[in-house]
């Protein structure tokens, strides 16, 4: 026996086996693809990132930006590195056995309770307990999988324990954070944040672990599709309340094409580029995999910037229309020059500078009174220069 397993599923025809060992998959595995469970999960995962990006834009329409933000960074922060780290233990350890799944239903357990928390936690600008309560309850159960890995897999057995006791060391001081006066918040939280992203840097480094690079490019572009759906679906419903408040839809016609021209560019310029060589070295995959903290946040952040364009152009909002058009344009740029850093950076010379250049448009353009539309018009027009440009260097 080489350690490796299959395909969760080909050796299941009628479904999970009550308990198998949990063994290192291999990360040459030939059709690895997403398993149900999986997508169940990121779906229960977008219900809080709906209720994230729903709290920011409350906030934002209120004049409160920077309290919204710094709430959006904290609250994001947990559910992105909730969702990694399911996704990338997952991806070398999902054995699909019952004990397994009912794991993972703890987990998504977890993301519903924060979920309920995350309205008040923008509200008081800390993290409350339902909050910290479900973040470490999903982070718990990951500590028994990696115990049960580790177990298992004695060749990866150091790397587990590590994963173990770090991620256990780091939910004791998130929960010690709840005795702290609410003002130890704001240098507690990058301190505990930066405890969390150092476990896979200090485990990693003994055995790594043997996720499958195909998979986990596909579980970051689902999740991807899933982000930009959830901001549709938050400026959708931002357009039938004021169209059911009386308002005209002329008024509110070029926010929709635009934000949806917006939205497409997007999508596009992410899948433009397949993902290479993501397990070259452990520094190159763990940039690429932290990277996409801005990408998500970002997708999620546009969603809640078209509402509040809504909203502005609809008269029920308290900002100016810069700060409106300003809500938009700043998490499109995010998302473009960390897109630009994490895939495109090594494309064809002359296409390099588009992302940049995007950015720099797109942020003149959020002090117009028709920052949506052009900010969509401007996304369009680079991609459309892109394909002119790189046909000629492709055919060659």
């Amino acid at each position: 026996m080489d350690g490796t397993m299959p395909d969760s599923h080909a050796g299941h025809p009628g479904g999970a086996v009550l308990h198998t060992r949990m063994v290192a998959r291999s990360p040459q595995e030939g059709h690895r693809a997403a398993t149900p469970l999986e997508l169940l999960f990121d779906l229960v995962f977008v219900v809080a990132v709906a209720q994230a990006a729903a709290g920011l834009h409350h906030a934002v329409g209120e004049g409160h930006a920077l309290a919204g933000l710094t709430s959006f960074a904290m609250v994001f922060f947990a559910l992105w590195w909730a969702w990694m780290n399911f996704t990338w233990f997952a991806s070398a350890y999902d054995c699909d056995d019952v004990p397994y799944r009912l794991a993972v239903f703890v987990q998504m357990s977890g993301a519903l309770v924060m979920a309920a928390g995350i309205r008040g936690m923008f509200e008081t600008q800390v993290p409350n307990a339902a909050v910290l309560g479900g973040y470490v309850l999903m982070r718990l159960a990951v500590v028994g999988q990696w115990l049960r890995a580790g177990a298992s897999d004695p060749e990866h057995r150091a790397a587990a324990w590590r994963y173990a006791i770090g991620v256990s060391l780091a939910q004791a001081a998130w929960l010690a954070m709840l005795l702290a006066p609410p003002g130890w918040w704001r240098v507690a939280f990058p301190l505990l944040a930066a405890m969390e992203v150092s476990v896979p840097l200090w485990a990693e480094r003994t055995a790594p672990t043997t996720w499958h690079a195909g998979h986990i490019a596909e579980r970051y572009s689902l999740l991807t599709l899933i982000v930009l759906g959830e901001s549709v679906t938050a400026a959708t419903t931002a357009v039938q309340s004021s169209l059911a408040s009386g308002e005209a839809l002329s008024s509110l016609l070029p926010i929709i094409v635009g934000g949806l021209l917006i939205v497409f560019a997007m999508w596009w310029m992410y899948f433009d580029h397949p993902v290479h060589d993501l397990r070259t070295r452990l520094r190159t995959s763990l940039i690429w995999g932290y990277g996409h903290y801005l990408i998500f946040a970002a997708a999620a952040a546009v969603g809640a910037g078209l509402s509040v364009a809504v909203d502005a152009a609809t008269h029920h909002a308290h900002v100016s229309t810069a700060a409106a058009g300003a809500a938009v344009a700043i998490p499109v740029v995010v998302y473009v020059l960390a897109l630009w850093f994490l895939h495109d950076r090594s494309e064809h010379g002359r296409a390099r500078a588009f992302a940049p250049i995007a950015a720099v448009l797109t942020l003149l353009a959020m002090f117009t009174s028709v920052a949506v539309p052009l900010t969509g018009a401007i996304l369009a027009a680079v991609i459309a220069l892109k394909l002119v440009v790189l046909r000629p260097a492709t055919a060659a």
